[in-house]
């Protein structure tokens, strides 16, 4: 994935038309990881915002949006191709960094992509 798709969700319908994701639960490939707080779907920087809770110790994580794998509106679930470790791992949302800083998007196209920083 590069770091461009990384930013964009490949099923943008379901991303994009008005369907509030707050609150729904994030499920890694290893098991659930928290809830959304927020989320966005603008070109080439959505993303969701996801509240690990007690986790890891309350901290929230920005998740490039393609990474999501599916949607699942019936039962209101987000599924992730991230495992626990990477999420854990992320660096903790930093609300001033994502408003415009591009090295923000890049480090953490770096962490979760390919090789990307996982222990």
């Amino acid at each position: 994935m590069t770091s461009h798709d990384m930013w964009n969700h490949r099923r943008a319908p379901e991303f994009v038309e008005g369907v509030d994701l707050a609150g729904w639960p994030v499920e890694a490939t290893d098991g659930t990881v928290g809830k959304v707080d927020k989320h966005s779907a603008e070109l080439d920087s959505s993303y969701l915002v996801v509240d690990t809770g007690v986790w890891v110790f309350g901290k929230e994580v920005l998740i490039p949006a393609g990474t999501i794998t599916r949607i699942e509106l019936d039962e209101q679930r987000i599924y992730v191709g991230l495992t626990r470790v990477q999420i854990e791992n992320a660096p903790e949302f930093d609300r001033q960094l994502h408003l415009g800083d591009p090295a923000y998007h890049h480090g953490l196209s770096t962490h979760y992509g390919p090789g990307g920083t996982t222990a």
